[in-house]
This record gives structure tokens, sequence and C-alpha cells, in this order.
């Protein structure tokens, strides 16, 4: 019996009788349905499950770092780090430092990521501009922006502009890689069926090119975001006035490690919450994309 044949079998034999109960267009014994009714349970618990674990890891942590605190190590406990932080709070300075801060970094991430997406796509497309350029990427990429600090005050001076420098080249730098890679590692069939099918060089690029690099893109943003968090702390030591790597700077010199703990602990959510945003801008922006 063929294939067609069995179907056709299946469909002259009897089905079984709903039951009084059971919703229209569902049948006795159906599988199918007690699945798509479990659908959306699955997915609340497959959301729900990793915050849960975040929770837990966080209260992990705060659980081994009060245990090392009491056990003898050179760390102020959890209740003296909120002391502090409620101190810092009701007076407004930790306010004026994360707003700072966060203006600085936000103004050289900005910026760092407009020239980089650029410059990547020229080094990825165009052979001649990659020659001329990639050496240049390559050699600074070598050199850590912290050490580009001193060279950032005598050419720059001690305001705004050397702290946002260094923040810039750190974003930038690890923004152009990634933008680059994602252009050459493009599928050439794609770029050759669309030129089969007549697209030109400007409709190959902004529909095919852009599209498949986004993710690099993305991926490279959240690197450089990390980078310019890494590179503030020293930024702030050019002749700041406020600023959270500027108050931990201070907080060292009377050993103050309450403060220093308030600093690193603002920076860590600051940064957690910016690439929480890029993460949820990757997944909106690359839905097409598959994902385990």
């Amino acid at each position: 019996m063929s294939v067609l044949d069995k179907r056709s079998a299946d469909q002259r034999q009897p089905r079984p009788e709903q039951g009084p109960g059971a919703p229209p267009g569902a049948e006795a014994g159906d599988p199918t349905a007690g699945a798509a009714k479990s659908a959306p349970e699955r997915s609340r618990s497959r959301r729900g499950l990793p915050l849960a674990l975040n929770a837990v890891s966080v209260a992990l942590g705060i659980a081994i770092w009060w245990a090392l605190a009491s056990a003898g190590f050179k760390l102020p406990t959890p209740p003296e780090v909120v002391d502090r932080a409620s101190t810092l709070i009701s007076d407004g300075t930790l306010a004026d430092d994360a707003l700072a801060s966060l203006t600085r970094v936000l103004v050289g991430f900005a910026l760092g990521t407009a020239a980089a997406v650029p410059v990547g796509f020229l080094m990825g497309w165009y052979g001649i501009l990659r020659g001329l350029i990639e050496p240049w990427i390559q050699f600074f990429r070598t050199i850590p922006p912290l050490a580009i600090i001193p060279l950032a005050v005598v050419a720059m001076g001690i305001d705004e502009t050397p702290k946002i420098f260094v923040i810039f080249l750190a974003a930038f730098l690890a923004c152009v890689i990634s933008t680059f890679q994602g252009v050459v590692n493009v599928d050439r069939t794609l770029i050759d069926a669309a030129r089969v099918l007549g697209a030109g060089d400007a409709t190959i690029f902004a529909r095919v090119v852009v599209p498949a690099s986004t993710p690099f893109i993305l991926v490279g943003m959240r690197v450089g975001l990390g980078s310019a968090w890494a590179t503030l702390v020293a930024a702030e030591l050019i002749a700041a006035q406020e600023g959270l790597g500027y108050r931990m700077q201070n907080a060292q010199l009377y050993y103050d490690l309450p403060t220093i703990f308030v600093g690193l602990i603002s920076i860590g959510i600051l940064g957690l919450l910016m690439d929480r945003v890029l993460l949820l801008a990757e997944r909106r922006l690359t839905r097409w994309q598959e994902r385990r």
C-alpha cells in the first residue's frame, strides 16, 4: 500500500468522538492539544529560569564576599558598603559622580562606534583602503589606551577632551576590527547571487553586506563598551574633580575600602545595564539569525 493509499484509508476511518468538555477542533487522543496548551507555560518557564539563576548567583556571590570579609580578609562587609552607599546617595555625591562618568563613557563610546563602523566597512569592502588603514589599526591595537594618557594630556590639556579621547580610542579599536571581520566574512555566494539578479554595489552593500555584518558590529559594540568602562578609571585620573574613578582614587589615599567598593559596584551595575540594552538591540536587529 502506497503512502497516498494509507492516507486515504486513514481519512475513511471514523474519528474518535470528542468529549463533552473538549474544546472545538480538538480530538480525543490528539497529543498536539496538550502540547499547544502547555507551550505558553514552557515559554514562561524558559524565561524565568535565567532570572532565577541570576538571582541565585548574586546571592551566592554576596555570601562568599561576606564570608571572606568575616574570615579576616581586608574587605568591607556588605552592610558597611550599603551604609556608605546610603551616605553618598543622601548627600548627592554618588549621583553626581555616576552622571559625570556615564556622560564621559557615553560620549566616548558613541564617537568611537560612529567612527569604527564606517572605517570597518571601508576596510572590508575596498582592498586598497584595507592595505592603507589596517597596519595603523593593528599598530594602535598593541598600544593600551592608558599609555596614550600622557600624550593626550600634553596635546589636549586637562579638561574633558583627553578623558573622552582615551575612551573613544578604546571603543573604536574594539569595534572597528569586529566590523571589518563582519564584512570579510559575508558569504560570497550571497554577493554573487545578488550580482546575478542585477544588483549594483550600492544595493549589495545595503541589502546584503550590512545585514550580514550587523551581528559582528553589535558584538564589537559590546566589547567596545567594556573597554570604555575599563578605561574610565584611568581616564578620570587626568585632573578630574568628579566621577566614579576619581572618587575611588581619592578613597584610596585614605584607605576607604567601602567607598572603593561602592564605586566598583556602581561601575559594574551601569556597565551591565548598558550591555543589556545592546543585547536587546542585538536580538531585535538579528531576529533572522538562528539561536540556541
